[in-house]
């Protein structure tokens, strides 16, 4: 039995014996909201985040575009993300099609408190959003992986490899990137080029786009046009780049940026 065969077999499983479990539906779309909780995002920054997800959650527009589908409901999960070691569920699977169940899956993401933890592995949050997908119990034609972020890959396995599973499986990944030129808390710069990251080496698959976070004050903008566009199955017209080129040193296509980052961060130290 091959490794996604086993995960999705695995997660149908866990999905249909937790008790807890959503009633499965028919829906238009199953979302995974996958949110970057690494140490470069601090306690102020990863509140606007969460909030960002709320707001849009229950904007009258995203209800709207919900309702104008042909079944009128999405299925989402949220869950945050950092190293290869930390992914973790703050709310399950729920089925959003009015004023109140957008309201009470808001509740729930707000409910649980923040946790930020160490290195960026977006190679693994694609790898535990597929997992999600397998535990849901609901059905769709469109299955997206929608991750946020302000850095690239620098823990656990490549993103490459990662993306090429999640494509073949047949699922869309969108990006949300932040651009955001301040130091972590750690004294870390951001790489300068973070949206052609995101476009090169995480999204991907059937209308996959990115919509760019010019700050974390710009996040609750962004994700709410990102998720009106995801619902509706439309993906925005192009931009002009808003940051300057790669960084020094980068291997076109290798996809190491953060990789080779972090190696050059921990020698300076």
């Amino acid at each position: 039995m091959g490794r996604w065969a086993g995960i999705f077999i695995l997660g149908w499983a866990l999905g249909w014996a937790n008790p807890g479990s959503a009633r499965a539906e028919a829906v238009d779309l199953e979302l995974v909201l996958a949110v970057d909780i690494s140490g470069s995002i601090d306690d102020e920054e990863a509140a606007l985040q969460r909030q960002g997800y709320i707001n849009a959650i229950t904007d009258p527009k995203v209800l709207a575009t919900i309702r104008a589908g042909r079944r009128g409901r999405v299925a989402m999960t949220y869950v945050e993300w950092a190293g290869d070691h930390h992914q973790q569920v703050i709310a399950d699977w729920a089925v959003i099609h009015d004023q109140a169940s957008a309201a009470a899956f808001a509740a729930e993401i707000g409910r649980r408190p923040l946790k930020v933890a160490f290195w960026t592995s977006i190679s693994a949050a694609m790898d535990f959003a597929m997992s999600r997908l397998a535990a849901s119990p609901h059905q769709s034609r469109r299955r997206v992986i929608d991750i946020s972020g302000d850095g690239a890959n620098n823990n656990g396995e490549t993103v490459l490899p990662a993306r090429r599973r999640v494509l073949k499986a047949g699922v869309t990944i969108n990006g949300l990137p932040i651009i955001n030129g301040r130091p972590s808390r750690y004294g870390m710069m951001p790489i300068p080029d973070l949206d052609r990251y995101y476009r090169e080496c995480v999204i991907g698959g059937q209308g996959a786009f990115l919509v760019v976070a010019n700050g974390f004050a710009d996040f609750a903008r962004a994700i709410r046009r990102k998720m009106i566009l995801e619902i509706a199955g439309r993906a925005p017209a192009p931009v002009a780049r808003l940051v300057p080129a790669s960084i020094s040193g980068r291997k076109p296509g290798d996809c190491l940026d953060g990789e080779w980052k972090l190696q050059w961060d921990l020698e300076d130290m």
